[in-house]
């Protein structure tokens, strides 16, 4: 297992753009990807992900995916705060 690192956005694209160097080089992905320290279903995560992104395209989907998951946890809260106060009202508890 190799140690886990967690890449802002702006490191991500840097990264990208450096792979796109070493390919135009005639580097291998699996080369390219050695290269950048990360394994190739990474560099190949982050393409599909971030792939044509300028740094703040990419700052601003991580606040956006960031902010969505956090409204997901406050809709599943609210839901069951709902589902228990139903079921005390109608006395089934």
């Amino acid at each position: 297992m190799g140690r886990q690192h967690r890449h802002t956005p702006e490191q991500i694209i840097v990264k990208l753009r450096e792979a796109e160097v070493l390919l135009s080089q005639g580097r291998t992905v699996g080369e390219a990807a050695r290269q950048l320290g990360v394994a190739e279903q990474t560099y190949y995560r982050w393409r599909s992900e971030f792939g044509g992104m300028k740094t703040n395209q990419a700052r601003k989907l991580k606040l956006l995916q960031q902010e969505n998951a956090r409204l997901k946890r406050a809709v599943a809260d609210l839901t069951l705060d709902k589902l228990i106060l139903k079921e005390a009202a109608e006395g089934n508890f």
